[in-house]
């Protein structure tokens, strides 16, 4: 009996904050929306520290759509679409669009230094201190991120085709 009444009591409590918030419940759904159509790449591009600040600020209106290099033309499409607003080129403060590319790591030049492993923000490099890493490709965005911190210079970025 009691656990039925804090469970009533849960539910109408909640009920009460969806009612008198429905602005912020709305806004976490727009937030979640324009998330799932960046690319989840993480590399700050946009000006942001990652995809989710950057998909927040775009549904409260504090940032364009058009700030996400890796997401390109068809993120800005997608988004516009989304949004019920106009599209419009890439800013190239941002960057240029590229074609998808995947970090590659020369294994005999690696020295195990970690820095790219702390770099990565998709945790897409496997290694351990002193030893050589290797990159998992279907997690790898091609940020670039891991090529600036990489002491030995053994970095590459391959352009995927197909």
């Amino acid at each position: 009996m009691i656990g039925v009444l804090i469970i009533f009591l849960l539910a109408l409590i909640s009920g009460f904050f969806i009612c008198r918030f429905p602005e912020m419940t709305a806004q976490h759904i727009k937030t979640e929306e324009v998330l799932s159509a960046l690319p989840q790449t993480q590399c700050g591009q946009c000006d942001f520290p990652g995809c989710r600040p950057y998909a927040e600020a775009i549904a409260r209106g504090k940032a364009d759509i058009n700030q996400c290099p890796p997401g390109g033309t068809d993120t800005i499409k997608a988004l516009a679409d989304m949004l019920g607003r106009q599209v419009k080129p890439l800013n190239p403060e941002n960057g240029m669009e590229k074609e998808k590319r995947l970090a590659l790591i020369d294994e005999t030049l690696c020295i195990g230094c970690v820095k790219c492993i702390m770099a990565c923000p998709t945790d897409a490099i496997l290694g351990a201190a002193k030893l050589m890493h290797t990159v998992l490709a279907v997690e790898c965005t091609g940020c670039e991120l891991c090529i600036a911190p990489c002491p030995m210079d053994c970095i590459s970025m391959q352009t995927l085709t197909g």
